[in-house]
């Protein structure tokens, strides 16, 4: 009987230790997921995203709410992507005044209460669309010194959701300023000894670019709206003036205008994106089309 009674002690100690076992198995296997998962992190427009994919590298997992070919003035987010941003830990708003963020940041938020928001614009200077009197111009990651401005920001954020990778976030920052400083470098370089620095756009998306180069911008839309034929014909005396030979425009808008100006003057139509992927291999196309415009 004594016997009987230590074997089913023993069985039951037996038992016990195996689950145990089990659970702390399966703990330890949650514990490695969560080591390894990534952190969700969103934002609304390419280069901010290319911001974020440098800084956070195989850390994160970066959610962009206005996708390549969408304008940040008229698109609305899908249903997919408004249910991807309630896993976000934290979103990096470029807070220029983009309207996209005008329009929806407060939904955003509302979607996912415990994101963290940051401002990439926080240290920025925001300034007056060029021929826009009033009207405050967003597309501040055009000049690559404040891109340098809004990577920091972003570094500042990620450090706050995740301190555990302060290190790496650290590590890949320093890196990607390195990169966007000799940008600037060389964009100062190419432009020391170009004379003839007035350009002509269809949308003013370059003024930051523009002001930090001493460059002359010559935008062909006003405050948004499609130019009148007079504006047409003084955009063609402008372009003549100042012997113009070449229009930029960005794809989300209508070329049209451009088109007509550019075969007014003998000149071309160049496309160039402000919110195309890859922010520093635009940016060195559109300084290689400035040089080639100015000769």
């Amino acid at each position: 009987m004594k016997r009987s009674r230590l074997t089913g002690a023993i069985s039951i100690i037996l038992v016990s230790l195996l689950v145990l076992a089990m659970l702390a198995s399966a703990l330890s296997c949650e514990q490695k997921e969560a080591v390894g998962e990534k952190v969700v992190v969103a934002t609304s427009i390419l280069p901010l995203a290319e911001f974020l994919g440098n800084v956070g590298g195989d850390k994160v997992e970066v959610i962009v709410m206005v996708p390549p070919g969408a304008s940040p003035h008229t698109y609305e987010p899908t249903t997919g992507r408004m249910m991807a941003l309630s896993r976000a830990k934290m979103y990096a708003k470029a807070g220029s005044g983009i309207e996209f963020e005008l329009a929806w940041m407060n939904k955003l938020v509302a979607i996912n209460k415990e994101m963290l928001v940051i401002d990439c614009s926080k240290g920025i200077e925001i300034r007056e669309t060029a021929g826009e009197h009033g009207a405050m111009d967003p597309h501040i990651w055009m000049s690559p010194l404040n891109a340098q401005i809004m990577v920091q920001n972003i570094y500042r954020g990620l450090v706050q959701v995740d301190p555990a990778n302060k290190a790496y976030y650290e590590k890949n920052r320093d890196s990607y300023l390195h990169e966007l400083t000799g940008l600037d470098r060389d964009i100062r370089d190419s432009l020391s000894g170009v004379a003839r620095r007035t350009f002509m756009v269809y949308h003013p998306a370059f003024g930051y670019f523009a002001r930090e180069y001493k460059l002359d911008m010559l935008p062909i839309e006003a405050e948004g709206k499609e130019p009148t034929a007079a504006g047409i014909a003084h955009s063609i005396e402008q372009a003549r003036e100042h012997n113009v030979k070449v229009i930029f425009a960005s794809p989300q808008f209508n070329p049209q205008s451009a088109g007509v100006i550019a075969e007014a003057i003998g000149g071309r139509v160049v496309f160039i994106d402000p919110l195309a992927d890859g922010y520093i291999t635009n940016m060195r196309l559109l300084l290689s089309e400035l040089v080639q415009a100015a000769e």
